[in-house]
C-alpha cells in the first residue's frame, strides 16, 4: 500500500436523516417504521471511507456554526480526516439531507439542502491551491457551484493532478457535462450516466454502451453502477462487468460513495483497473450491510475479507 499517498475531498458534509417503514409505505399518513440521523455528505463520506482505507485525506467543505456543524466535523475527524480546512459558516445552517426508504431499504424520495455549499467559491479553492498542488488526487462532488468547479479543475490541471467525480444526483450530473474531457474518473448510477451522456442505461449492455460513450468524450476511466445488478466500466484499453455481491441490505445511502473511495484507493496504489473496481465493489457491499452512512468499521482487512474474486 503506497502509505504516502494523499487525496483532497471537495464536496458535501452535512447530516443525513433516514426513515424506514417496517412494512410497505403507505402514501398520505404515518408509516410505523425507524427513524435514524448520522453524519454523511457525498464528499464527507468518501472522505472518511478513504481515510478508514489508510489514505490522508482531508476534506474541503462548509458547516454551519450549529450543533450539526460541529458534530460533523467531530465524526469526521474521528473517522481520520483532516478537516481543517472546512469552513464553518455563521450566516448559514449545516447541510441536511432527507430520505424516506421503502421497506427493502431502497430510496423511495429525498430532498436535499445544501445551500451552505455556495460558500465553497473559488476565492476558497484558489486559497488552498498549494494542498491540490501537493496531492495524488483530487475527488469532488457535484454539489459544487459551476464556478468553485471549474476553478478546482482547472488549479487540479494547471498541477497535473488527477481529478475524480461523483455526479450525486441526475440534476447535479449536468454541471460536469462540460468538463468530462478534464476527468480522470467519473462514477455515476444509471439515471446520472443517462443525464451525462444523454442514453439508456436499464441494463448492463446499456449501461457498458455508456461507460464507453463516457470514455469516448474524454473521461479516462467511466464506472456506472447499476446497483443489485453490478456495475460496467471502460476505459479507452478495456472494459468489463462486475456483478454486485450477494447482500442483505440494511440501508443503500453512501454505498456509491464507498465505491468511489475503494476504487481511487485501488487506483492510488497502481492496481489494474479491474482489481481496483473489485475494491470498489467490496466497499460497498460493506456499506450496504450498515445501518450508517459510511461502514464505521471500515477497514483494508475487512474490504479484502469481502473482496470479489
Amino acid at each position: 500500500m503506497v502509505e504516502s499517498s494523499q487525496v483532497i475531498v471537495v464536496g458535501a458534509a452535512g447530516m443525513d436523516t433516514k426513515g424506514r417503514p417496517r412494512k410497505a409505505l403507505v402514501p398520505g399518513t404515518s408509516n410505523p417504521g425507524d427513524i435514524r440521523i448520522s453524519v454523511g455528505g457525498v464528499g464527507r463520506n468518501i472522505a472518511e471511507s478513504l481515510a478508514r482505507m489508510g489514505v490522508h485525506t482531508t476534506l474541503l467543505s462548509a458547516v454551519g456554526d450549529d450543533e450539526w456543524g460541529q458534530r460533523i466535523l467531530e465524526c469526521t475527524a474521528a473517522g481520520g480526516v483532516d478537516v481543517s480546512q472546512v469552513l464553518i459558516k455563521a450566516d448559514h445552517p449545516s447541510a441536511a439531507y432527507l430520505a424516506i426508504l421503502d421497506e427493502a431499504g431502497e430510496k423511495s424520495i429525498s430532498i436535499d439542502d445544501m445551500d451552505i455549499m455556495e460558500s465553497v467559491t473559488p476565492q476558497y479553492v484558489y486559497a488552498r491551491r498549494r494542498l491540490i498542488k501537493e496531492a495524488d488526487m483530487v475527488v469532488m462532488d457535484a454539489n459544487l457551484s459551476p464556478q468553485a468547479m471549474r476553478s478546482l479543475i482547472s488549479t487540479a490541471q494547471k498541477y497535473d493532478v488527477p481529478v475524480c467525480a461523483d455526479p450525486t444526483s441526475a440534476i447535479l450530473a449536468q454541471r460536469l457535462i462540460k468538463h468530462l474531457a478534464a476527468l480522470y474518473m467519473i462514477t455515476p448510477d444509471a439515471s446520472e450516466a443517462e443525464a451525462l451522456c444523454e442514453r439508456g442505461t436499464s441494463d448492463r449492455t446499456e449501461a457498458m454502451e455508456a461507460a464507453k460513450r463516457l470514455v469516448a468524450l474524454g473521461v479516462e476511466i467511466a464506472i456506472i453502477t447499476l446497483a443489485e445488478k453490478g456495475l460496467c466500466y471502460a476505459t479507452s484499453e478495456v472494459s468489463g462487468y462486475i456483478p454486485a455481491i450477494r447482500s442483505e441490505v440494511a440501508d443503500r445511502t453512501g454505498a456509491g460513495d464507498a465505491l468511489t473511495a475503494g476504487v481511487v484507493f485501488g487506483l492510488l496504489n497502481d492496481f489494474p483497473i479491474d482489481e481496483a473496481v473489485r475494491l470498489g465493489v467490496s466497499a460497498a457491499t460493506l456499506t450496504l450491510q450498515s445501518k450508517e452512512t459510511v461502514c464505521p468499521d471500515l477497514s483494508l482487512e475487512r474490504l479484502y475479507d469481502q473482496l470479489v474474486i
